[in-house]
């Protein structure tokens, strides 16, 4: 099975906020030590896991981290079980994006964080090659999926995404951003994928107050880890 990162990022951290007034979903506990590997990159998701944020400035770590094969991943399987319960007013915009699948086999590790407010990160580590790194990097958000709708249930939320040009960090980034109202709540998410050495980042800051700076520092945060740890 294939997941595309924007939708079962951005799209799930949305319909979270519709179905459950704001909580994210937090990285499960490790399951086992994965050793599934990519032909020709060589890190195993243990290395991925070693890699990850620690206890970034400001955050303290919600739980374990999670390692192994990218679709076994708790919040992964949690976020695709959310997104096949949604309906969206546009359902162009929960599939088809540019930018190329994650397998589900890849190896990769999950970590995610909270601060006093309730905000949550959460960091995922993906082994890759360059060439589809690259893919994912240079996504783009359609014009026409700038602006939508999901309803979990009967709740409908309406959410704004706005993407930044293509950004500096590791070997290539992008920036993108969802606001999301749902009734009277008003929820933010922020998400930053990255490109590395052999390997593909995304970082995701969600609630009320975050922003676009806290999701690039943490993800800077994280690029310096990873180039720590990972050979």
């Amino acid at each position: 099975m294939a997941h595309r990162i924007l939708p079962l990022v951005l799209l799930s951290t949305a319909v979270a906020a519709t179905a459950c007034g704001g909580d994210a979903e937090r990285a499960g506990q490790v399951r086992g030590t994965a050793r599934a590997e990519v032909a020709g990159i060589g890190y195993t998701s243990d290395q991925l896991a070693q890699a990850l944020l620690q206890e970034p400035p400001g955050y303290r770590r919600a739980g374990e981290p999670d390692s192994g094969e990218y679709g076994s991943l708790k919040a992964i399987q949690n976020a695709a079980r959310l997104q096949r319960g949604t309906t969206l007013d546009k359902p162009r915009c929960g599939s088809g994006r540019p930018g190329g699948d994650v397998a589900g086999d890849v190896p990769a590790a999950l970590v995610s964080f909270v601060n006093g407010t309730g905000q949550t990160a959460t960091e995922t580590l993906m082994g890759m090659s360059a060439a589809d790194a690259e893919k994912q990097v240079n996504a783009r958000v359609p014009t026409g999926c700038l602006k939508f709708r999901t309803k979990v249930g009967t709740r409908w939320a309406e959410h704004q995404v706005s993407e930044a040009p293509k950004g500096d960090i590791g070997e290539g980034s992008r920036t993108v951003g969802v606001t999301t109202m749902s009734g009277s709540a008003r929820t933010r998410t922020w998400y930053v994928v990255f490109k590395g050495r052999h390997y593909l980042a995304t970082v995701t800051v969600f609630g009320p107050n975050a922003t676009r700076a806290d999701a690039e520092r943490l993800a800077r945060d994280a690029l310096t880890q990873a180039h720590r740890v990972l050979p």
